[in-house]
């Protein structure tokens, strides 16, 4: 709810506001820039090569100003990663090329999990 009715892209929370923006496998993957809605209009982010879901970003200065007239708050920008939902036959091959072509060091947070995982279970 800003100034008194709910914002459709924005959410407050104190003088921050939070905003979700999904972006494609391909930006998150080699970096992009976006453009976000803000309380005065646009500003454009950086989103750095390898930027995994959920990570958010912070325009400084951004928020809702304080009541007390002491500063304003920041804007956060959550990224999600949207996985293609409907791909076909040629994009398929494509995707399927790709990850033949990657090793474990790609995905360093997947290979982290599955050793430990097997050493949770032993099989390590």
């Amino acid at each position: 709810v800003l100034h008194g009715r709910p914002h459709e892209m924005l959410q407050r929370e104190g003088d921050d506001l939070l905003c979700e923006v999904p972006i494609r496998f391909v930006q998150a993957a080699l970096g992009t820039e976006l453009e976000v809605p803000t309380l005065g209009g646009r500003a454009q982010i950086r989103v750095p090569a390898g930027t995994q879901s959920g990570t958010i970003f912070r325009i400084r200065g951004k928020g809702v100003k304080n009541v007390q007239g002491q500063g304003q708050g920041d804007l956060h920008v959550r990224v999600q990663v949207e996985v293609p939902a409907h791909l076909n036959a040629s994009q398929k091959a494509k995707l399927m090329e790709f990850g033949e072509l990657c090793d474990a060091s790609v995905n360093p947070r997947s290979k982290s999990f599955f050793e430990r995982a097997k050493e949770f279970f032993g099989a390590g």
